[in-house]
């Protein structure tokens, strides 16, 4: 997404003052960042005058917070597939946490990094004849620098950067790619074998990364008649990718949602689209799309079949999210949804509403006044529960069991807190793989808290909202390393320039 010129230079402000606080001199970055430690304070006594709100926990006695880890400044995360490992991404640093008890994890190591915006870590792994290489893949929308690597200091966007974390104490800057496109967001085809990345992408483009050479990755040229590189058309406009388990492409964005066929990821095909209605524009289905689709899934993606009707079951109800983060009303400003997939037969418009809820329709907990409260990054856990950050609304588990009528489950909100993402943790097996079952704890990732930590009563397995025990996996996580704790002055002006962007908006 491109931001409006009147933020830009309080991010580089921000920025500067962050390079400098790691030893780094920028001067295309010079200027007064004037005092962002007081720019956090007057935003923390706004929230907490704010009516409704409240500076401890309000939550459902179905949900219990069990650990949190408030040393980052968060943004988004990601379970790595063969080794218990949760990667976080933040304004002030990427962190690599040992899962291995999920409800106790252990930070293991940290890279330094300023960075805007990376709003979706993506977990990648490669095997090699030496083992199993693990990476996350790290998209620059303005900012991003760390002392590691000095000598790329990237101001501008338009990059992906690969953070290789196969050693969990020392994440290191592996290589990185200019894009032509937003990377906003960047994600694998297939993260366990991650050889093509996908990125956010513009209103009608997007770019494919090939990371088949991880120390030398590149965007595929989609026209080489043409001089230069060229990007791929999308009908939907580019904010996510996600990809189900039956190979199919999801790209959410401004003109709603597109499926695509990625059998070749090289040459991705349109199935189909959400039509008018995911575009904003059919007047029997007002507020499905007052800025953007923000991500998606489709749960037993494989068992798909056309024409038939709509259950999480048979594959045809995709899952989506509707940011709309400068509307401040909790009525209006961004939902959650469901969408009935009749048919993939290559037009558009065979993807239709089914139901939404906003934050408003979840239940009686106070709600932000003033403050943002779309909903943004969830999470689906087998069995039809939802996890979803809800920013100034808190972490949400929805039942989305029956598709045509979404319910909440349980919720945890924090007058203090702006979640952004929330998600299941994985069972890993005894070797350590991630397996397909989750437990019943929640990770929210929040700009202000850091990583919260939430064990869910959920219905059928009789535990409560208690954490299960811990397993010990057969695949050690070793040489586990105590992280430095990072500079004052980096995590304020990574705060600073978080609160600068916040009134962000499109532009055509």
């Amino acid at each position: 997404m491109t931001r409006r010129p009147r933020l830009l230079p309080g991010v580089l402000c921000a920025a500067a003052l962050a390079l400098t606080s790691l030893g780094i001199t920028a001067p295309a970055l010079a200027g007064g960042p004037g005092d962002p430690g007081e720019v956090r304070r007057q935003m923390l006594e706004r929230a907490a005058a704010q009516p409704g709100t409240t500076a401890s926990l309000v939550s459902s006695r179905n949900i219990a917070q069990v650990d949190s880890d408030p040393g980052q400044v968060g943004i988004s995360g990601c379970f790595t597939a063969t080794a218990p490992l949760f990667v976080t991404s933040g304004l002030d640093s990427l962190r690599v946490f040992d899962v291995s008890d999920p409800a106790r994890p252990e930070l293991t190591g940290v890279l330094p990094s300023v960075m805007f915006e990376n709003e979706a870590m993506t977990c990648g792994e490669r095997r090699t004849g030496d083992g199993t290489r693990r990476f996350a893949l790290v998209g620059v929308d303005l900012v991003q620098a760390s002392p590691g690597d000095i000598e790329h200091v990237n101001v501008g966007g338009g990059e992906l950067v690969v953070v290789d974390v196969t050693d969990p104490a020392t994440p290191t800057v592996l290589s990185r790619a200019p894009g032509t496109t937003s990377t906003h967001t960047v994600a694998c085809v297939d993260d366990t074998r991650c050889r093509y990345a996908y990125s956010a992408g513009g209103r009608s483009t997007f770019s494919i990364f090939d990371l088949r050479d991880l120390e030398n990755p590149v965007e595929v040229d989609s026209d080489r008649s043409t001089p230069g590189v060229q990007p791929f058309a999308t009908p939907t406009g580019g904010h996510k990718w996600n990809f189900d388990a039956a190979g199919i492409g999801t790209h959410t964005g401004w003109n709603g949602a597109s499926m695509w066929d990625v059998s070749k990821p090289r040459r991705p095909r349109v199935l189909t689209t959400t039509g008018k209605a995911g575009q904003g524009v059919d007047p029997d289905h007002e507020g499905w799309n007052d800025f953007i689709l923000h991500n998606a899934f489709r749960p037993h993606a494989e068992r798909f079949k056309p024409g038939r009707k709509p259950s999480l079951r048979r594959g045809n109800v995709l899952l989506v999210t509707e940011e709309d983060y400068e509307q401040t009303d909790c009525s209006l400003a961004g939902s959650f949804q469901t969408w009935w997939v009749k048919r993939l037969n290559g037009k558009p418009g065979r993807i239709v509403p089914l139901d939404k809820v906003e934050l408003s329709d979840l239940g009686t907990f106070p709600l932000p006044r003033g403050a943002f409260c779309s909903s943004h990054w969830f999470d689906y856990r087998p069995g039809g529960l939802v996890a979803a950050g809800f920013y100034g609304g808190g972490t949400q588990v929805l039942d989305v069991s029956d598709p045509r009528r979404i319910r909440t489950h349980a919720h945890a909100v924090w007058g203090l807190s702006e979640v952004w993402d929330a998600m299941w943790a994985p069972v890993y097996d005894a070797r350590g793989r991630r397996t397909d079952e989750r437990t019943n704890l929640v990770y929210s990732i929040d700009l202000v808290r850091g990583l919260d930590v939430y064990a869910v009563d959920v219905p059928g397995d009789g535990r409560g909202a208690e954490p299960p025990t811990a397993a010990t996996a057969g695949v050690s996580v070793s040489d586990r390393a105590a992280a430095n704790a990072l500079p004052l002055g980096l995590v304020g002006a990574a705060t600073a320039g978080a609160l600068l962007l916040r009134r962000r908006r499109a532009q055509g």
